[in-house]
């Protein structure tokens, strides 16, 4: 029962965190996370590497309507699951102690972990969308009580648009529910084959369903407007989480659910939501290059790279489907990275205009290593995480349509400019009045950045350690279209 003891333990944490005396809440909450890491090291150390879903535990919830408490794990959900666990403890550590209602902030970052947990390793549709809607939860109010001063509506923006591309997902769920045979089933293999029994007109009306709430959740254009507001007024730990791991949720929904569930579906509509993800890639691009708030700069570079992710993901070919799952893995942790550099320069200086910062490099030797091993991880440097991703990206893109290839391989000058650009301004240069007191990162601080830095690395230079894990499944899922 590994799976559902990784459910259980991320539970437990969360709640005993929310009655934790608060000079102890800090170490319980990261101790706590820790373990859950361990845990799921040690699951993906023993992983057989296999196109079939292990670990499975199936267990009857309300079985007159066909719903199970049904979970396991295959090659994709182990690496989403790796990466939530390895990222929440530097997230939690992160936190300043000077954050008010510590308790029921731990609290909620654990619980957000254990929805995301959920929602990577949900074998029912039923339970799927329970731990969507779950994850919900925290990062609203998150973002309500510890945002910035606009947090009210834009939290509001942004839970009507999820819950809006919720309510689609559910209508298509229930009525894949009410087409499978014998007795009605949530169970996934059920829902494939019921979507299959389907001809081609609903199943594009279904994808369409399903495309607007994973579409939403990722997000991709033109469904992308609630996300530069809400990561710029979240805190810097909900935007971690909201960049590095939620937002994963959508494109393992298109991975997992959508594209078997929906094949006639898929292939008639697969080419237009294409041209929408090329589109964000080069638009949200453009956009970041003209921001001069770091944090708003880099949620529109986290739109251009998701938009490449789904490109990859529509042209559904080994080197496109590899890639988005390897990509997944890189810019969850270059984002969350870079998000937390952005958060140490605004304590430090009060601002996150590039226009007022400088010459931090000379403050900060340290700083600016980190900053810049973990920005050319983003641009996909060769031997950086971002770049075994990106090459396979490209190439799955290229493979399906040479000009969407060359439109979207754009991505790599553009974000070399816009992330160039913003180091270049914060970094280099000479010192400002917001920076001259600027002061390098402390040991806390390096406890976070190092293990990201580590990672930029070891995915760059030993990229199959993880496209292993994931080649069977990816095979599987080619081959049942």
């Amino acid at each position: 029962m590994p799976t559902i003891t990784l459910l259980i333990l991320t539970f437990a944490a969360a709640f005993i965190a929310l009655f934790m005396p608060i000079r102890y809440g800090n170490r319980f909450a990261f101790a706590s996370s820790l373990v859950i890491f361990a845990y799921s090291v040690y699951l993906f150390i023993t992983f057989p590497i296999s196109p079939d879903y292990q670990n499975v535990v199936d267990y009857p919830w309300i079985e007159s309507l066909g719903i199970h408490f049904k979970v396991g794990m295959d090659g994709i959900s182990i690496l989403m699951v790796m990466l939530t666990t390895f990222l929440t403890p530097l997230i939690i550590f992160s936190v300043r102690k000077s954050e008010p209602r510590p308790r029921a902030f731990y609290s909620l970052l654990l619980f957000m972990e254990m929805a995301l947990i959920g929602v990577f390793v949900s074998m029912d549709g039923f339970m799927f969308y329970i731990f969507w809607e779950i994850a919900l939860i925290p990062i609203y109010f998150i973002c309500l009580l510890w945002g910035g001063k606009d947090r009210v509506k834009i939290t509001l923006k942004f839970f009507i648009y999820t819950l809006t591309g919720s309510l689609f997902m559910l209508v298509g769920l229930i009525y894949l529910y009410l087409h499978t045979s014998g007795q009605h089933s949530f169970d996934i293999q059920s829902l494939y084959a019921a979507g299959k029994s389907l001809d081609a007109q609903h199943q594009c009306i279904l994808f369409w369903f399903f495309f607007l709430a994973f579409g939403i959740k990722m997000p991709i254009f033109p469904l992308h407007t609630w996300q530069p507001d809400t990561y710029t007024e979240a805190p810097a730990q909900g935007t971690m989480m909201l960049s590095g791991i939620m937002l994963k949720m959508g494109i393992y929904g298109l991975i997992r659910w959508m594209i078997p569930m929906l094949p006639l579906g898929f292939s008639q509509n697969s080419q237009y939501a294409m041209w929408l993800a090329v589109i964000g890639v080069i638009y949200a691009g453009i956009i970041a290059f003209t921001q001069k708030d770091m944090k708003r700069l880099l949620a529109y570079s986290s739109i251009s790279h998701v938009g490449l992710i789904a490109a990859g993901i529509f042209a559904f070919n080994a080197q496109g489907l590899q890639g988005s799952i390897i990509q997944m893995l890189s810019h969850g942790i270059n984002v969350v990275g870079l998000f937390f550099v952005v958060d140490i320069i605004q304590s430090r200086t009060g601002t996150r205009d590039l226009g007022s910062l400088g010459g931090i490099r000379l403050k900060a030797p340290y700083l600016a290593t980190v900053f810049a091993i973990i920005m050319l991880g983003a641009v996909a440097l060769p031997l950086t995480d971002g770049f075994p991703g990106e090459f396979l990206l490209i190439s799955g893109v290229f493979k399906f349509d040479n000009i969407m290839g060359a439109i979207a391989g754009l991505t790599i000058i553009i974000g070399a400019v816009y992330m160039l650009r913003a180091y270049q301004r914060s970094m280099l240069g000479e010192t400002s009045t917001w920076t001259d007191s600027f002061s390098d990162i402390t040991m806390a601080e390096k406890t976070v950045l190092i293990p990201i830095v580590i990672m930029v690395i070891v995915i760059g230079v030993c990229p199959n350690l993880f496209l292993r894990v994931s080649e069977p499944a990816i095979m599987k899922l080619l081959s049942g279209m």
